[in-house]
């Protein structure tokens, strides 16, 4: 209710998360050379990341090589970070480019990563429209945040500093 209510700013919200230095208030999980990983602060369901290319550009085009590679590499961390933290049955993994698409942010890219669980879409969200975060953000921040550094062995070295 916070944010419906809020007055909302026209400055783009992942940059703002990318220049803060408050890692733990913004919910960002890892910095690399040229992408962020953070929380979604309003989630699908529990341990919803979004991996984004620390430049403000919009179309996957628009990227260098370097900056597509490593956001890649930066969905595989999340996928491996999710996966040991909270052992989902799968993953759903998309980027939604423009606001007809759904991008609630359509001037920066970013690429959701939803962890699923079978059963996890029951009759709350079917019938009632009604999503149920059994975890707070915070704390699943706190639990990913522990697991990180032993992902980055999953990924290059020399890329994947923390």
């Amino acid at each position: 209710m916070g944010f419906i209510l809020s007055k909302k700013s026209k400055k783009c919200i992942l940059c703002k998360k990318i220049r803060g230095k408050r890692d733990a208030s913004n919910f960002v999980l890892y910095r690399g050379k040229h992408t962020v990983l953070l929380l979604n602060l309003y989630p699908y369901t529990n341990g919803h990341l979004m991996a984004a290319p620390k430049s403000h550009k919009k179309e996957l085009g628009k990227l260098t090589d370097a900056e597509l590679f490593e956001l890649m590499k930066t969905v595989g961390l999340g996928v491996e970070v999710i996966r040991k933290t909270m052992n989902p049955d799968g993953f759903n993994i998309g980027i939604n480019l423009g606001r007809a698409a759904g991008a609630g942010i359509p001037g920066h890219l970013h690429v959701h990563i939803v962890p699923r669980w079978i059963g996890d879409t029951g009759f709350m969200l079917s019938l009632a429209e009604t999503k149920i975060l059994p975890e707070s953000v915070k704390r699943t921040y706190e639990k990913l945040k522990k697991n990180i550094r032993s992902c980055l062995t999953c990924n290059t070295p020399d890329r994947m500093d923390i």
